[in-house]
Order: structure tokens, then C-alpha cells, then sequence
């Protein structure tokens, strides 16, 4: 009898959804099952984890490589669930002004007083149950749901730093200046996300915070410096043009996603590597990613460079001599241009001027410095991420990049051969169906597949917009909030697919109709503005099944 009660009531994961090739997400029954599976993954991680990402429902989990994230999906489909164990959360005091601009419609929506509203708001200890949207934003559930209330019709496109909010039955605060939906109650001084801090997360995971109701709001001081632009260095590279957008990038930074922190670094990875190696240096090193052209850098003291992606025409120009100058031996004629060849090492030495020009095929360009770009280290990586403001600002005229020491071999003595790159023609993503393909009929995942895609100007590296034919769902709704990765293909409500880059949110609550493969995520990124994509199922998708009723 023991036996079989134990059997009736044994909790597991409901079902596995695979998420792309490198990622699989768990459904379960409810928060409390999110927050043991969680917890079981902390404590105990499976072969192969690279990542977990809580959120309302479900948790998904990242693996280093296709095979072993099938292993992780058929693992979890193994797990029975046991609570979390108690453990020392910290309990965190936000101090809060209850002035927002969304009390009185709250206390409407809830049936309370504004002085309920914030009586029930802080009377209450809210556990931070996961983290996404953006660093440091921690949603939080009450001990009741007497606050729980929908988010706002009609987002706002600017919310303020430090404004406290309730979303269904979370509430949260804003970390940063970002648009929302939310209902604003109050205000704080508390720094949410602070990267001078050991623990840069106010609130994390597991995390108890209680609310203070204060009449006045008192900033934390930032001890933060940013980087001063013109600052000079005794080696490295001159930024004289950043062109349309130039970033530091190397291969990302992960592990992060609890924390609502996405991995970031180059779009196109086989890109940057392969610049890297081109001068000898360690294929994770820091470079500099272009678009479109346009940018042109002084070598400051002799160089060695390489640039690879997009094929381009790359001219040198050497330094002019006053009348009154002599040239030195051996040096160029003065003022002389040279042309340099694409994915080869080549000198740029101390006063000459490198132009990238315009892609003739492809979007992105990677310049790689003998050393790599000697820029802070933040969460493991000098990447900078568009999204979240992490990393290292855009490239600005007069910066100077100091070069590092991320040396491993000498340079390439020979070209390399590159790939192609998108030119007018289409480009072909292969896409695993789902995780959410069932919020969609079969007339929508044909029209997916069997239509030309248009990457629109709005694009970014947090996600490419595709116009073409809208995709209409088969369901009135949204998901709760669950994790995304980039190659996902969200369809908001107009219909017309967002292809996660690398600087996109963790969490989304639009259903994922496909996840572009990983391996083609480097093509994705240097489709050009304006270039077309089409979609392609693959037909061997790894799949899952539910757990059976008992």
C-alpha cells in the first residue's frame, strides 16, 4: 500500500519540448514543481549543462552540444521531483515610495484602498522565484495572491530605473530605463544591478525581499567609471571611423541566464574565430565587429591584423612626411595606399590607416589585432551586449583599444579559404519546429516555410525582423514567460517572426513557432538589411513525449 501511494503521488516533469538542437524545455505543473526542478539542477547539474532558466512553468536547460542536450531531455523525462530544501535565502529590504502612476487603477483592479494596495504590498515576504528580461529584473511571488493583476493594454515604451511594478502575480522592479507593460505602484533607490558589486544581482533566485513603505527615495551610490573614450594607450589600435556600429566582441559569456543575463558576443562566431587564428591568437580573444563597412583604424606601433566575414576591399594608408620630414628606410612612399587581402594576416605598422569598405556579399566584419582588444572583463567576457548594456560601449572616433596578450601561435603564414556569404540570392536557415509549433495550425507552419522572409531596417543584434506574410495563431493569449536562446523565432501578435540574435532577452512570453539550428545562426547574422530568408524544416527534429497519466 506504501508502495503505490508512493507511486500515485511521485512528482515529475509533465513533458520535454526540444528548443533548437542545444536546448530542451520541461513543463511542469506549477511554480512549485519549477522551483525543485531548479533547485535538483543547481544542487546536482546533468552532463553536459551548460545553462538553466526558470520561469513561470517551465525550465529550460542548455546543453554544450546537440547530444548531449537529447540526453538531457530524455534525463529529465527520468527525474522525480523532490522539494527544494530549506536554505539560508537572504531576505533583502526595498525601501519603496508608493506613488506610481498605476496605484489607483491597482487598487481598483483588486478591490483595495490605495493604503491596501500597499499594506497587502508590503505585508507580505515575496520570494524571487526566477530572473530574465533584463539583468537583475527578479519576479517575485507573494505569500497571497491578493495582488495579482494584468499587465497594462497598452505597454509603455519608457519605464524609469528603480520603478517597482506588479504583472500578474509577480512583482518586480525595474533594473533600467526599459519599455513595460507592468503596473507601476512605487519607486526605489535601490540598485538593482550594479557591476562593481561581488554579486552584481540585488535579488537573486531564492531570494526573500520584503518591501518597506518610506517617504522618500534614497539612491544607493554607483561607484562605477565608464571607460574614457580618448584614452591613450602605448599600443593598439586608433578608432578614426566606427562606421555604422563597430562593437567589441569575442565568443560570449554563459552561465549567466539566472541572473537574466544573455550570452552575447559575435553573431557570427566561425567568423571570429577564424580571424583570431589568422594572428596567432586564442580563438575566444576579443576583436572588433563592423557592419556595412566604414570602418578605419591607426595602428598605434606596428600591428599585425586580420579581417574575415563579409568580403570586402581593405585599403592601407601609409603616413605623409612633412616636406621637412625624412621617410624612413624602407618605408612606403609617402602617402601611398596599399590594398591588403580579406581572411590573411597583414602588418599595419605604427601611423598607417586601415579602411574596411562596403560588404560585398554578407553584413558583418571581424577585425582581429595580434593579442586581442585588451578591453575590461565583465561576467567572463569582454563582449559588449547591445541589449542589456554590459560590456564595453560602441566604438567611438579618437578611442583608443589597447591590445592584449591572447596570444597562442604565430600568425598564418597563408590566406584562409572563407565560406560563402549571402549575396542576393536566398539564404536557406534550417529551423527545428516548436517548442510552441502547436499554437499554430499546419496552413501557418507551410506559409512559415513555403514564403520568402524580408530582414527589415529595424533589425538589431537583438533579434532580425522579417516582414512578409503574416502567421495567424491557432489561440487567443499569451504564454507565460518562458526561456528563449538565440535562434528562436518568436511571433508576436501581428504575426511577422523576431529571430533572436545573441542579445536577446532570456524570457519571452510570445510562443516560439521554430529554432533556427545552431550551426546556421552564423549565416543568420550576415544576411544583409534587406536580404531574404527562407525557413526549411528539418525533418530528423529531436522529439519528446510526455510523461503517461497514472
Amino acid at each position: 500500500m506504501e508502495t503505490v501511494m508512493e507511486t500515485a503521488t511521485t512528482k515529475k516533469v509533465r513533458s520535454v519540448r526540444p528548443v533548437g538542437t542545444r536546448a530542451v524545455l520541461a513543463e511542469l505543473d506549477g511554480l512549485g514543481d519549477v522551483l525543485a526542478l531548479q533547485a535538483m539542477l543547481d544542487k546536482s547539474p546533468l552532463p553536459g549543462q551548460v545553462d538553466v532558466l526558470a520561469a513561470a512553468e517551465t525550465v529550460m536547460v542548455v546543453g554544450e552540444s546537440a547530444s548531449a542536450t537529447r540526453a538531457i531531455g530524455a534525463r529529465l523525462m527520468e527525474l522525480e521531483l523532490t522539494p527544494p530544501e530549506d536554505t539560508d535565502s537572504r531576505l533583502v529590504v526595498i525601501e519603496t515610495v508608493y506613488d506610481g502612476e498605476d496605484l489607483a487603477d491597482v487598487a481598483e483592479l483588486t478591490g483595495l484602498s490605495v493604503d491596501g494596495v500597499v499594506a497587502s504590498h508590503t505585508g507580505q515576504i515575496w520570494t524571487v522565484a526566477f530572473a530574465g528580461f533584463a539583468p537583475g529584473f527578479g519576479y517575485m511571488v507573494g505569500e497571497n495572491e491578493s495582488l495579482s493583476v494584468p499587465r497594462r493594454s497598452s505597454p509603455r515604451t519608457a519605464v524609469p530605473a528603480g520603478s517597482v511594478a506588479l504583472g500578474g502575480q509577480y512583482s518586480a522592479v525595474y533594473p533600467r530605463r526599459s519599455p513595460g507593460g507592468w503596473q507601476l505602484i512605487g519607486r526605489t533607490g535601490a540598485r538593482m544591478w550594479d557591476l562593481d558589486r561581488e554579486q552584481p544581482a540585488l535579488v537573486r533566485p531564492g531570494d526573500r525581499v520584503q518591501y518597506r513603505a518610506v517617504r522618500e527615495v534614497v539612491t544607493a551610490p554607483s561607484h562605477h567609471v565608464e571607460p574614457d573614450a580618448e584614452h591613450h594607450t602605448a599600443a593598439g589600435l586608433k578608432i578614426i571611423s566606427p562606421g555604422a556600429q563597430s562593437l567589441v566582441e569575442d565568443l560570449g559569456r554563459r552561465g549567466y541566464g539566472p541572473l537574466g543575463v544573455s550570452a552575447a558576443g559575435a553573431l557570427d562566431r566561425a567568423s571570429l574565430r577564424r580571424a583570431n587564428r589568422l594572428v596567432g591568437n586564442a580563438s575566444s580573444a576579443a576583436a572588433i565587429e563592423s557592419v556595412g563597412g566604414g570602418l578605419t583604424v591607426e595602428a598605434v606601433g606596428d600591428q599585425v591584423l586580420a579581417v574575415t566575414g563579409a568580403p570586402t576591399a581593405l585599403s592601407v594608408q601609409s603616413p605623409s612626411f612633412g616636406v621637412d620630414s625624412e621617410e624612413p628606410d624602407g618605408g612606403a612612399t609617402p602617402g601611398a595606399t596599399r590594398t591588403v587581402p580579406m581572411a590573411a594576416p597583414f602588418a599595419l605598422l605604427d601611423g598607417e590607416v586601415l579602411t574596411v569598405g562596403a560588404p560585398e556579399a554578407g553584413f558583418r566584419n571581424y577585425l582581429a589585432i595580434r593579442g586581442g582588444v585588451d578591453a575590461p572583463v565583465v561576467l567572463g567576457s569582454r563582449s559588449a551586449d547591445t541589449m542589456s548594456g554590459i560590456g564595453p560601449a560602441a566604438l567611438k572616433p579618437r578611442q583608443m583599444l589597447a591590445v592584449g596578450t591572447e596570444t597562442v601561435s604565430t600568425a598564418v603564414g597563408s590566406p584562409e579559404l572563407q565560406p560563402d556569404f549571402p549575396g542576393q540570392g536566398v539564404t536557406v536557415l534550417d529551423v527545428v519546429p516548436g517548442p510552441r509549433a502547436d499554437w499554430f495550425d499546419p496552413a501557418a507552419l507551410e506559409s512559415l516555410t513555403s514564403q520568402e522572409w524580408v530582414v527589415t531596417p529595424q533589425s538589431n543584434r537583438v533579434g532580425m525582423r522579417l516582414d512578409g506574410t503574416p502567421l495567424k495563431r491557432n489561440r487567443e493569449g499569451e504564454l507565460p514567460s518562458e526561456g528563449t536562446m538565440a535562434g528562436a523565432l518568436q511571433i508576436p501578435p501581428a504575426g511577422l517572426p523576431v529571430l533572436f540574435l545573441a542579445d536577446h532577452p532570456i524570457t519571452g512570453g510570445y510562443p516560439v513557432i521554430g529554432v533556427v539550428r545552431d550551426e546556421h545562426l552564423d549565416l543568420a547574422a550576415q544576411v544583409p538589411i534587406g536580404g531574404r530568408i527562407r525557413f526549411r524544416f528539418l525533418s530528423d527534429s529531436p522529439a519528446f513525449t510526455s510523461i503517461p497519466e497514472k
